[in-house]
């Protein structure tokens, strides 16, 4: 390998491996409270009949959300019975007595402040001023962190966790929410994770045809871009399964939230785009994109090998299949890129039909006479 082929495949990887480590963190705890994955399903069985309201799970049932216009205010009661949320016409008020204010925050664990007694009388605090509310409510998902009994024992069959109830009142009409909690047995990851390897290798070999055909140039750039798009897709999906529903929102958590999964997605477009352009360094630029979304838009989904429960509104089936191809195409087209750049750097021709030169020719020696054409 030439010095040239070391910098470029190096910077290729250092660059990816620099930000998967850096940006590591952020991806877990943003993981905490919209898990990329679960074994736990939550379903909700039965909603108050009050015409206006509405009551539905998100982010793969990790968290309730609650959208009143109904005209009337609506009263979340707590673990307690005490009073918690207010959803009123004008907007979401919670008690700030009431310890579910403090303990459904997260899914983590939290301890209550001290003045979180849920026998002292209620005072409001206006948390938005939209009549919509999203909570992790503990009756309706698991929290511990080690599996039920029944799941420790038994974990490739299906269990009923609990059925639970989130009592709630409007003026002094009782209302209540009702659902389950189930144990849905993982798939085996190894069918999955085999994919996408196969996937990805069946993609780098096209990096070891000689001479850099123009055909590949636009096989492996089309993969790049297929691979964005579907990443963008995921992403716009997972927004979906979060509640949100209309372009602003969406674009909001794409942009903030979901940030490095968007611009690799884009950067292997753009990449793809840029390849197709004829460009002398396209091959570096499909290698980098291409690393990019297959470890941030692949890799950090691949929780939906493990687990039963994808966060998007398509089918758990559809996801595993969308991050498997993403990952396959992702690092397929990477590993092509850096044999193709190894090729461009170490003697072997240039398709002049690609639009590149060769990067390793050398003028004539100082005192010979180039030899004339025949």
């Amino acid at each position: 390998m030439t010095p040239l082929t070391a910098r470029r495949v190096g910077a290729v990887l250092g660059t990816a491996l620099t930000l998967l480590f850096t940006l590591a963190s952020p991806a877990a705890a943003h993981g905490a409270d919209a898990p990329d994955a679960t074994n736990y399903r939550t379903v909700i069985t039965g909603t108050p009949d009050l015409p206006g309201l509405e009551v539905i799970t998100i982010e793969a049932g990790a968290r309730l959300q609650l959208t009143n216009h109904s005209g009337k205010p609506v009263e979340v009661l707590g673990y307690s019975n005490e009073p918690y949320l207010e959803v009123r016409p004008d907007g979401v008020y919670e008690n700030i007595h009431s310890p579910a204010t403090y303990l459904n925050i997260t899914i983590a664990h939290v301890d209550p402040p001290a003045h979180a007694d849920p026998t002292v009388p209620p005072e409001w605090r206006k948390v938005s001023d939209e009549p919509v509310y999203r909570w992790h409510d503990q009756r309706a998902i698991w929290t511990e962190p080690a599996e039920p009994p029944a799941v420790a024992a038994a974990p490739d069959q299906p269990h009923r966790i609990r059925e639970w109830t989130v009592p709630m009142r409007t003026e002094v009409t009782p209302l209540q929410v009702t659902g389950v909690l189930d144990w849905v047995p993982p798939p085996n990851p190894t069918t999955w994770w085999i994919a996408a390897v196969a996937g990805a290798l069946a993609v780098a070999l096209l990096g070891l045809v000689r001479g850099r055909p123009r055909a590949i140039t636009v096989v492996l750039a089309a993969a790049a871009i297929a691979a964005g798009v579907l990443a963008l897709a995921y992403a716009v999906g997972r927004e979906l399964d979060a509640g949100n529903h209309t372009l602003g929102p969406i674009l909001l958590e794409l942009l903030t939230v979901q940030l490095w999964a968007v611009v690799s997605a884009l950067a292997a477009i753009a990449a793809g785009a840029y390849s197709l352009s004829r460009r002398a360094a396209g091959d570096f630029a499909l290698a980098l994109g291409a690393a990019a979304v297959g470890l941030f838009a692949g890799m950090v989904n691949a929780a939906v090998f493990h687990r039963s429960i994808a966060p998007i509104p398509w089918g758990d089936t559809t996801a595993r299949v969308v991050v498997a191809t993403v990952i396959a195409l992702g690092v397929g087209v990477a590993a092509a890129g850096m044999l193709r750049l190894r090729g461009t750097t170490s003697g072997s021709a240039a398709d002049p039909s690609d639009g590149t030169v060769p990067t390793d020719v050398s003028p004539p020696a100082a005192g010979t006479t180039p030899a004339a054409p025949a």
